[in-house]
């Protein structure tokens, strides 16, 4: 999601939502403001010996464009639907809530694997229009996560909400000992003078930190395995992640979903998706392999982090 480019969940209420919430802090500001939960992390706690996935807030705020504009096909139907899933998605005169978040899979031993990397510092590619600073380095602190346990940071896709803290404002990697994993399709599709180049690909690529992979990619990680998947229209090169070795399978969906819209109405397209036909194959392709898998999803952009697919 960018603002010249992307929110959904059950609600609390729901039987089969997870109840495993840690609290290791308060978030104060815009997302308290919002009603959203403002807590640094959500856990879905690890099988004996298995993977923990934990959900972690780096920002919240409303989105620049108006619900309406932004998935104009949607009917009053899938709205009322939505309403039900997300409410506090939706803000007053039509406004759009939403929240930034990123996910960390800790696996035996406390090596993480990071998945985005939120919206970053005040100065970032994100600060015109998404609410910096974000505080995911605060959040990774209070989970116990040091930059020096993130041996990967998968980027589901390369806007700029979802690699803000990447690197540092002088363009330092922010994980000196992580491999960064990006879909060779996701760079390639990159305008010269993007700021995703400038601001995070080269940086990275300078550090010797950015591995490009092509297609579905398994990676083994002790107590279970991690599988990239793309998922492409949002952008070119998008992919998500499915998280086999805890305690429920995880599908870390990016921005494959962005509203609780999408998820009432599978068909519906982000006005700001790239390609909206390959965007909805790889939506329902997404939920039928959840739904295949018993995956609950986590989806970076909704007021809860864990949700049945539906």
């Amino acid at each position: 999601m960018r603002r010249t480019t992307t929110m959904l969940e059950a609600e609390m209420s729901n039987p089969t939502y997870p109840r495993h919430r840690t609290r290791r802090g308060v978030l104060t500001g815009s997302a308290a403001a919002l009603g959203v939960a403002a807590l640094p992390a959500w856990t879905l706690p690890r099988s004996h010996g298995g993977l923990e996935v934990l959900a972690l807030l780096d920002a919240a705020g409303p989105f620049p464009w108006k619900s309406a504009a932004a998935f104009p096909d949607a009917t009053t139907d899938d709205w009322a639907r939505a309403k039900r899933l997300d409410p506090a998605a939706f803000g007053p005169d039509d406004g759009w809530n939403l929240v930034f978040r990123c996910f960390a899979v800790r696996r035996p031993g406390g090596r993480v694997t990071l998945v985005d990397t939120g919206v970053g510092p005040e100065g970032s590619p994100a600060s015109s229009w998404a609410p910096v600073p974000g505080r995911l380095p605060d959040a990774l602190s209070e989970v116990g996560i040091a930059v020096s346990d993130v041996e990967r940071v998968v980027l589901t896709h390369l806007h700029e909400d979802h690699y803000g803290w990447a690197v540092l404002p002088d363009g330092t990697p922010m994980f000196p000992d992580a491999r960064y994993v990006v879909q060779h399709a996701e760079v390639a599709s990159l305008d010269a003078g993007s700021s995703s180049i400038s601001y995070v690909v080269d940086p990275l690529r300078r550090a010797g930190q950015l591995h490009e992979v092509q297609g579905r990619v398994r990676v083994p990680a002790a107590g279970g395995s991690l599988t990239l998947l793309p998922t492409p229209g949002h952008t070119v090169g998008h992919q998500s992640v499915l998280v086999e070795g805890g305690r429920r399978r995880i599908l870390i969906t990016g921005d494959v979903l962005v509203h609780a819209v999408q998820l009432a109405a599978p068909e519906v397209s982000y006005a700001l998706e790239a390609d909206p036909a390959t965007a909805r194959r790889s939506r329902l392709a997404l939920l039928e392999l959840a739904r295949e898998r018993r995956a609950l999803l986590a989806t970076a952009h909704l007021n809860h982090p864990f949700i049945e697919p539906r």
